[in-house]
């Protein structure tokens, strides 16, 4: 257990241990002026003396993404399934959705604002809209691969449709399922700050308390904050880890728990040994 704890977590921390220290060197070294890069314990301070001023930002920021990641996580399953389903309208839908991406987000963002206003709508759609294709494109190629002799078997055996689709198709989907998520987690933040800066004033978003301390040369604000909304977005991408971890145990444990082990090997013992012949005589 402690060395799966120091694999997991200790080996991250020494990475960013190890980024903060090049940081340092490379500040210190080259001898660049304060007001162009901080050093990282002035980033750190930045944040920690204005946390009174930037908590509820982070937490507006939280909000949009938590909301845009779950409304483009339910509508990306949902087409998934339904353009899995339906072969005609994934051959009709597919290309509309590939061109939708095409579409540069930060070029869409001021369209949205115009039309949906400047309240907190359009980031919601904005982070929605990013996390949507990954979800979508993951779950239509885990249902086309589900093993068919499996759902052949199920049929012949007479199970229903909605039967074969929970209990097997849809734990086969999982896995691609989760690597759309982890993916539209990585990038939903982005999607939340993109849409605060086309959107509000001054002190109404993460996004424009940066742009405002970038006006004023605060070197320290802007990296501090570009800090806070990377702990933001690494946060929601752990939290979609641990959900994944959480709802497929079987990817992790593809044999039987200790304990059951050692009931079998007892039971075996109590009878006749496996791969042993009986003496002659023995009846």
């Amino acid at each position: 257990m402690s060395r799966k704890l120091l694999r997991n977590v200790g080996v991250p921390l020494l990475s960013l241990l190890v980024l903060g220290g090049l940081w340092q060197a490379i500040v210190v070294g080259f001898h660049i002026a304060p007001y162009i890069a901080p050093r990282p314990m002035q980033a750190i301070d930045a944040v920690t003396s204005n946390w009174s001023t930037l908590w509820p930002l982070a937490l507006g920021t939280i909000r949009e993404t938590v909301y845009g990641f779950l409304v483009g996580a339910a509508l990306g399953v949902f087409f998934g399934v339904i353009m899995a389903k339906v072969p005609v309208l994934q051959r009709s839908v597919y290309p509309v959705l590939v061109l939708s991406q095409a579409v540069p987000i930060i070029a869409l963002a001021p369209p949205l604002v115009l039309i949906l206003g400047f309240g907190v709508t359009p980031k919601i759609v904005i982070v929605a809209w990013i996390v949507f294709f990954p979800v979508t494109v993951n779950v239509v190629d885990g249902l086309s691969h589900v093993d068919q002799d499996l759902v052949n078997l199920a049929r012949v055996y007479g199970a229903p449709r909605w039967r074969t689709f929970l209990q097997i198709e849809v734990p086969a989907t999982t896995t691609p399922l989760f690597s759309g998520l982890k993916i539209g987690a990585t990038y939903a933040v982005t999607g939340a700050i993109i849409g605060e800066g086309a959107s509000g004033s001054y002190g109404s978003s993460l996004a424009l308390y940066q742009v405002h301390a970038n006006s004023n040369l605060d070197a320290a604000a802007v990296y501090g904050t570009t800090m806070l909304m990377t702990a933001i977005g690494i946060t929601w991408f752990l939290l979609v880890v641990a959900t994944e971890v959480a709802v497929t145990p079987w990817q992790r444990r593809s044999v039987a728990r200790q304990p059951l082990r050692r009931r079998g090997v007892a039971s075996a013992g109590e009878g006749t040994s496996i791969g042993s012949t009986p003496l002659k005589g023995e009846s």
